[in-house]
């Protein structure tokens, strides 16, 4: 099936591994070109790497932090114009509210909730001027489904949730999309970690961390191509009238009887 990407240049935060770097080679698969961000320049070169290995595209690598607004208005200098944003970098940390303090709080929005905001804020008026565009915010699930131990995250989320819908509803005008993902709990390293994490507590043992994804739909975890390939798909003018929507990836998890 051909997308009708070949050409896009696709901006993606937080592309150096995991999602991000999932959704730059399903770009690239498609001809798009893919300009990766993350923190550090050493992560970047070999995500450039293993793009080209699977795809034969050259992505651009741009290293920023985009939890500060020079680091944003750093990026947008070198990154110029863009078809496509994506929004992925961001890792709020586990906890409930007595384990995640004021500090620890405020520095996990600058990039989760400040740093999406600020960049859709940096690329909608010239993707408006030239009417067309596509913004796509990767989001979570704990948007949706709020809990306790991911107090920090789950609150985030709603707010880009919120925000998601509120921009998407009206970016049509100017024919700009703007939407939403929400994965489910997906393979990563930092995935792993925060299920080690929760192992301790509940099972004694971190090396028993398996154990926690067995209740999960179809047994597993969400794989990160599985985000991508939707989140390719959604940017393509086959998915033309998608805006203003946030989409749950979570296996009917949310609705689901508990067993």
């Amino acid at each position: 099936m051909d997308l009708k990407l070949h050409g896009q240049r696709v901006l993606i935060t937080g592309g150096s591994k995991g999602i991000g770097l999932a959704i730059a080679t399903s770009f690239a698969r498609e001809g798009a070109v893919p300009i990766i961000v993350s923190r550090s320049a050493e992560a970047l070169e070999q995500a450039a790497l293993a793009v080209h290995k699977a795809t034969g595209v050259v992505a651009q690598t741009i290293a920023a932090d985009l939890g500060t607004s020079a680091g944003i208005d750093s990026l947008m200098a070198l990154a110029g114009d863009v078809d496509i944003l994506v929004n992925n970098a961001g890792a709020i940390p586990g906890g409930s509210l007595a384990d995640v303090d004021d500090a620890k709080w405020r520095q996990a929005w600058e990039l989760k909730l400040f740093g999406y905001i600020n960049l859709v804020r940096a690329v909608l008026p010239s993707m408006e001027r030239r009417g067309a565009g596509v913004i796509a915010n990767i989001i979570g699930m704990a948007g949706a489904a709020p809990r306790n131990e991911y107090i920090c995250g789950s609150t985030a989320n709603a707010a880009l949730m919120a925000f998601t819908q509120a921009v998407g509803a009206a970016s049509p005008r100017r024919g700009v999309r703007v939407f939403g993902i929400n994965p489910s709990p997906t393979r990563s390293d930092r995935m792993e970690g925060m299920l080690r994490a929760q192992a301790v507590k509940k099972l004694g043992d971190e090396g028993r961390w398996m154990e926690l994804t067995a209740g999960l739909p179809f047994g597993r975890l969400t794989e990160p191509c599985e985000i991508a390939d939707l989140t390719v798909f959604s940017c393509s003018p086959l998915s033309a009238y998608l805006s203003g929507t946030v989409i749950n990836v979570d296996g009917g998890q949310m609705y689901a009887t508990p067993q």
